[in-house]
């Protein structure tokens, strides 16, 4: 049975989506706020991008089980506007940005964002992560996060050196706290019984430190929500078009929507991979993330993202609809609206914490160790100069400078860029045969040709004429191999040389 094109699920399927959306509620919730508290902005209008990202974009997602909210990637984009501009400009920057992202999927230009070098974009999630750990160290002390990261990095010497074991006050109190949100989430992680393994780590990070703040009474900074969330809806003023002249709110658009768009079909990409049900129509995702930043922008929040905790979250607790990614937003808003006492009871050192271990996390290592080791020095000096331009400059400069080193993969080869596609006749469609070059300037062409094979039996693959595959397209045909094999259905690759050549064995 459907209803207005939303098909809805059977008793079994909604019972799983059910509690997979408390899950995923309950992972959300924490970061929604602390998000918002990184962002510079009250923790409210995280909570209405939560609630925004579930019922909204969740009933539109062209990737059912990917969660949208408030995400740590756009944190130091926002928190910058909010300094330079004031909050009463996000609004109208988030509605222009959502007004791009809508455009940008009508006009179906969604799979060229995965074009982007991984390099490039898990560079610039990196030094996301550098710039949220060290700014949200100070709020561990319930200080504010200074104008830059540098600034925030080299201040940090002077909290730790002025603490004192033998004054206790309010500034060691939350640090204390701190520490304990940090050590309850890595302990809850690596001892937590198998039974309550659907826990969040965020959640008992942020009960230990506010159960342990209420008992002692101390006297800390804690959340500051209203009494309604209906309350701390701002919708722009009447003159907001006006705002759109000026250039820098132009920019600011669209460097929001270049990045949201970014790691949000990313993301998509990664939810692919955890599960076998329907793929991710990029386009109509894009068309969805566009219409919630629009309404975000209208309700004075947060942008939102596709994002890859929550929905990770969401498929390991058993979602198989969208209605869990509904089901949850829904249940921010009923929180929000009975109980914002509760919330009023969390520190601001808690929240901080848990946005430490958030950044810690998205600077990984790993990736840029199998970047070196697959494929080379230059994707891993791309991730090295993305998150240093990142960290020492401004998200959209690192992001441009990174797209620019990419470009140099592309010169040896820039008199044979293109990519042939031949599928013989007697083959019925089941095999392809590819060469040329596959760089990420025809990746687009190159995945919806992978995806054109049938999924109902083995296919081969001839790559014995690629001249050159680089590491965007050697990691786009490793995820769909991965992906294929998993589901079943064999591929045959022949021809395959270097790191194509490991995918095959």
């Amino acid at each position: 049975m459907s209803f207005a094109g939303f098909k809805l699920p059977t008793l079994a399927v909604a019972s799983r989506d059910f509690t997979a959306s408390i899950v995923v509620f309950l992972v959300a919730m924490p970061l929604c706020m602390g998000i918002a508290i990184a962002s510079g902005v009250p923790p409210e209008k995280g909570l209405i991008t939560g609630i925004i990202g579930g019922i909204v974009v969740g009933a539109l997602a062209g990737s059912p089980l990917q969660v949208s909210g408030p995400a740590a990637g756009l944190a130091v984009v926002v928190f910058e506007l909010v300094r330079d501009k004031g909050l009463s400009a996000l609004g109208p920057i988030l509605i222009l940005a959502g007004l791009i992202q809508l455009i940008a999927g009508i006009l179906k230009v969604g799979g060229w964002f995965r074009a982007i070098s991984p390099a490039v974009v898990h560079g610039m999630l990196a030094g996301i992560g550098v710039l949220i750990v060290v700014g949200q160290f100070h709020v561990l002390f319930d200080a504010r996060p200074l104008p830059s990261g540098i600034q925030n990095l080299l201040a940090i010497p002077g909290r730790l050196l002025g603490l004192s074991a033998s004054n206790v006050s309010g500034v060691e109190q939350a640090f204390m706290i701190g520490l304990l949100t940090i050590a309850a989430m890595l302990g809850w992680e690596r001892f937590r019984p198998a039974a309550l393994r659907q826990v969040p780590a965020a959640l008992v990070g942020v009960m230990v430190g506010t159960l342990t703040a209420f008992s002692l009474g101390l006297t800390i900074d804690r959340v500051d929500v209203p009494q309604s969330i209906v309350a701390a809806v701002a919708l722009p003023a009447p003159d907001f078009l006006a705002q759109w002249i000026d250039p820098s709110i132009i920019v600011a658009a669209l460097a929001i929507a270049f990045i949201a768009s970014a790691e949000t079909l990313l993301s998509a990409a990664a939810v692919d991979r955890m599960h076998d049900g329907v793929r991710t129509d990029y386009n109509k995702e894009l068309r969805a993330q566009g219409i919630g930043n629009l309404l975000c922008g209208v309700a004075g929040a947060l942008p939102m993202t596709g994002v890859i905790v929550r929905s990770s979250a969401n498929v390991q607790a058993g979602a198989t609809t969208r209605l869990s990614t509904m089901l949850h937003g829904i249940w921010i808003l009923g929180f929000v609206a009975l109980l914002p006492w509760l919330l009023r009871e969390i520190p601001m050192a808690a929240l901080g914490a848990i946005l430490v271990v958030t950044g810690v996390r998205l600077v990984s290592l790993a990736h840029v160790r199998h970047l070196f080791h697959s494929y080379g020095v230059l994707p891993a000096l791309i991730w090295a100069v993305t998150l240093v331009v990142v960290v020492a400059e401004d998200l959209l400069t690192g992001v441009l400078v990174g797209i620019a080193l990419s470009l140099l993969e592309l010169v040896p080869h820039v008199r044979r860029l293109g990519l042939k596609v031949e599928m013989p006749d007697e083959t019925e469609g089941r095999c392809m045969a590819l060469a040329g070059s596959a760089t990420f300037v025809t990746l687009p062409k190159l995945s919806d040709t992978l995806d054109a094979l049938p999924m109902d039996g083995p296919t081969c693959l001839d790559v014995s004429r690629l001249t050159k595959v680089d590491h965007t397209c050697a990691e786009l045909m490793k995820e769909w191999l991965a992906r294929r094999r998993a589901a079943g259905h064999p591929v045959e690759l022949t021809g395959a040389s270097g790191e194509l050549a490991a995918m095959a064995a």
